[in-house]
C-alpha cells in the first residue's frame, strides 16, 4: 500500500468520524420518531419544489463538464457529457473526496470515448475552478447584501464581511480579465494549461453561480415549510456550510452541513428539513447514479467483448502447404 493510499484511507476515517460526531451533536436532542414526524410535516409541494431545484442543480453540474470538454477542444455530445457528469457527481458528492471519486469515474467514461489522460485531468481541474468561481460569486453576493448573519457566525465585523464579499466578486472579475487577455500557456512537465476563452469563462461564472443558487433554493424550500425563511438567509447558511465542508473534508459534508446550517438558522432549520435536504440532494441522486453506473459499465464491457469477437472472426487462417 502506497503512502498516498494510506493518507486517503486515514482522511476518509477521520472524515467519517467527524461526521458521526457532528451528526450526534446536532440530532442528540431528538428521537427517531421526532425526526420522522418532522420530515412528514413538510408539505408535498415543498418537497416537489426542492426536488426540482435539486434536479436543476445537477443539470448545471453537467454544464461544468460541458464547458470543460469544450475547453479541451473536444466535440463530445452533450448526452454523453451529461451521463458521465451525473454518474460521477451523484456518487462522488455522497461518498466524499469528490475530486478523486468523481474524477476516477469521469476518467472511465471520457477515456472510453477517446479522450487522453491529460484532457480528462484538465476537465476535472476546470470543473473544480468552476465550483470555486460559482461559490465565490454567491458568497460575494450574500456577504455584501446580508453581512449580519455571516458576521455573527464568523465573529467578524459586518464591514469586514462586506469587504470579503467584494473581494470574492473582484477575484471573479480578475479571472474574466485574464481569460480575455492571457493566451500564453502554462507548462507543467509535459502538460500544457492555458486560460479558457472569455466566452467559456463567462459560462463558468453563470453556470457555477446558478448551480449554487439552485442548491440554496432547494435548502430554503424544505426549511420554509416550518418557518418564514428568506432565500437570502438560506443562501448565507449554505455558503457558510460549504466553507466549513471545504475545511473539514467531511464525506459529502455529512454532519458539517447540518451543524452549520443549524447554527446559522437556529430553530428555523428544523431537523426534518435538514434530513429532507440531504435525502433530496444527495441520497436520491446517489441511488439513481449507482445502478446507472453499473448498467453503463455492463454496456461498455458487452461492446468490448463484441468488438473483440468481431476482430477475431475477421482473421482467417492461412492454408498450410503440403
Amino acid at each position: 500500500m502506497t503512502k498516498k493510499q494510506i493518507f486517503t484511507y486515514i482522511t476518509i476515517v477521520i472524515g467519517f468520524g467527524a461526521a458521526g460526531y457532528l451528526l450526534y451533536h446536532t440530532f442528540r436532542e431528538y428521537s427517531l420518531s421526532d425526526i420522522v414526524q418532522s420530515v412528514r410535516d413538510i408539505p408535498t409541494y415543498n418537497l416537489v419544489m426542492a426536488g426540482l431545484f435539486a434536479a436543476g442543480s445537477y443539470v448545471c453540474l453537467s454544464g461544468f463538464d460541458w464547458a470543460g470538454v469544450r475547453y479541451v477542444k473536444n466535440d463530445l455530445s452533450y448526452p454523453k457529457i451529461g451521463l458521465a457528469s451525473f454518474i460521477a457527481l451523484s456518487i462522488g458528492q455522497s461518498v466524499g473526496l469528490s475530486g478523486l471519486s468523481s474524477g476516477a469515474l469521469r476518467y472511465r467514461y471520457y477515456h472510453h470515448w477517446g479522450m487522453s489522460t491529460e484532457d480528462v485531468a484538465k476537465i476535472v481541474l476546470f470543473s473544480g475552478v468552476t465550483v470555486g468561481i460559482g461559490m465565490a460569486v454567491l458568497s460575494g453576493i450574500v456577504m455584501i447584501i446580508n453581512p449580519k448573519d455571516a458576521a455573527t457566525v464568523l465573529r467578524l465585523s459586518e464591514a469586514m464581511v462586506m469587504g470579503i464579499g467584494f473581494a470574492c466578486v473582484a477575484v471573479t472579475g480578475v479571472y474574466l480579465i485574464l481569460a480575455a487577455t492571457v493566451r500564453a500557456p502554462l507548462k507543467i512537465r509535459s502538460w500544457s494549461f492555458e486560460m479558457p476563452t472569455l466566452r467559456i469563462a463567462i459560462a463558468q461564472v453563470v453556470i457555477g453561480t446558478i448551480n449554487f443558487a439552485l442548491v440554496s433554493a432547494c435548502l430554503r424550500e424544505v426549511m420554509a415549510a416550518s418557518a418564514d425563511v428568506s432565500y437570502l438567509k438560506a443562501a448565507t447558511a449554505f455558503v457558510l456550510a460549504n466553507l466549513a465542508i471545504l475545511i473539514t473534508h467531511a464525506p459529502g459534508g455529512l454532519g458539517v452541513l447540518e451543524a452549520t446550517v443549524r447554527h446559522v438558522m437556529g430553530d428555523q432549520a428544523s431537523i426534518g428539513s435538514l434530513v429532507a435536504f440531504r435525502v433530496i440532494y444527495f441520497f436520491i441522486p446517489f441511488f439513481i447514479g449507482l445502478p446507472l453506473a453499473l448498467i453503463v459499465e455492463g454496456v461498455f464491457r458487452a461492446r468490448k467483448r463484441s468488438a473483440g469477437q468481431g476482430a477475431s472472426s475477421s482473421v482467417t487462417p492461412e492454408p498450410h502447404s503440403a
